[in-house]
């Protein structure tokens, strides 16, 4: 199976990669600016884009690639705008000459949070420029009969900066740290959803599908975080989502509904346990537990 991989060097991009070459599939993983990837393509290239997927005919094309970063959004929305939404539907058009299946990462930050685990025929509604980019994203991929949206929530590991990454940091040098205790999401390990990613392309699945881990607050997940690492839970502080003072509005609930997921996969992908777990394991790899 050949595949293209784009935005191959992000946390999820770069595990789904090393999973499907571990495998034996054919994989070409892009990136925008690293010379270290397989193709060096920024994704609002549009002409390249769609050359490039028209050229490897692959059978299937797993989006990854997404400017996250929420506040910068709403500075840089010109980018935002064309990364998340309109590479997809350049992306979308490509594979539909090609025949190749497409599969999208989403977000559950295009819900706007009032009531929590939603499911797939919940109505979005985003409350940030960021969530509404990424909710266009769906509508174009969503225009190619073969494609799966996938909604993901709070992908993290130990080789990118992330939030349960910073939690270890901030511990092993005796910091503390502030996690949210009022705000809820569904967290899950890369590795996890690169995972389930595989085997859902094995399946061919369309449509729309919620892929993430349990229902925890930051908080809640700092002390797990910290208790598997053997870190003081006691520096580990809860504050209120109002305290924050972020420029783009957060969703208070945005948990994810998973049981259709559970339902076509063969594993435990949603286990905050098994996430942290990983987590640990790759902070042990890189130092940064040593000694502990």
């Amino acid at each position: 199976m050949r595949a293209l991989v784009l935005g191959a060097s992000g946390q999820l991009g770069q595990a789904l990669y090393d999973l499907l070459k571990s495998k034996g599939h054919e994989v070409v993983g892009t990136h925008g600016s690293r010379a270290s990837a397989d193709v060096r393509l920024d994704v609002t290239d549009y002409v390249r884009l769609e050359d490039l997927i028209i050229r490897l005919k692959p059978y299937v094309v797993v989006n990854c690639a997404a400017v996250t970063d929420v506040d910068n959004c709403e500075i840089n929305r010109a980018r935002c705008y064309a990364v998340n939404a309109e590479a997809v539907r350049h992306a979308a058009r490509a594979a539909r000459v090609v025949g190749s299946y497409l599969v999208h990462v989403s977000t559950d930050y295009v819900f706007d949070g009032e009531k929590g685990m939603y499911r797939e025929d919940d109505l979005p509604n985003p409350v940030n420029y960021y969530g509404l980019t990424k909710l266009l994203g769906e509508t174009y991929a969503m225009s190619y009969d073969y494609s799966l949206v996938l909604r993901t929530s709070g992908v993290y590991s130990g080789l990118k900066p992330n939030f349960p990454r910073l939690v270890i940091e901030r511990l092993v040098s005796g910091q503390q740290v502030s996690a949210v205790e009022d705000s809820w999401y569904s967290p899950i390990h890369a590795r996890q959803l690169a995972l389930a990613i595989v085997e859902l392309i094995e399946q061919r699945r369309t449509g729309v599908l919620h892929v993430a881990g349990e229902r925890v607050s930051r908080y809640e997940l700092a002390l797990k975080i910290a208790q598997a690492a053997g870190l003081p839970r006691e520096y580990v502080t809860p504050v209120k989502l109002s305290d924050i003072r972020w420029r783009a509005r957060r969703p208070r609930d945005s948990s994810l509904d998973v049981g259709r997921a559970r339902a076509y996969l063969s594993f435990n992908f949603y286990s905050v346990e098994e996430g942290v777990k990983t987590l640990v394991e790759e902070a042990k790899q890189k130092g940064l537990l040593k000694g502990i």
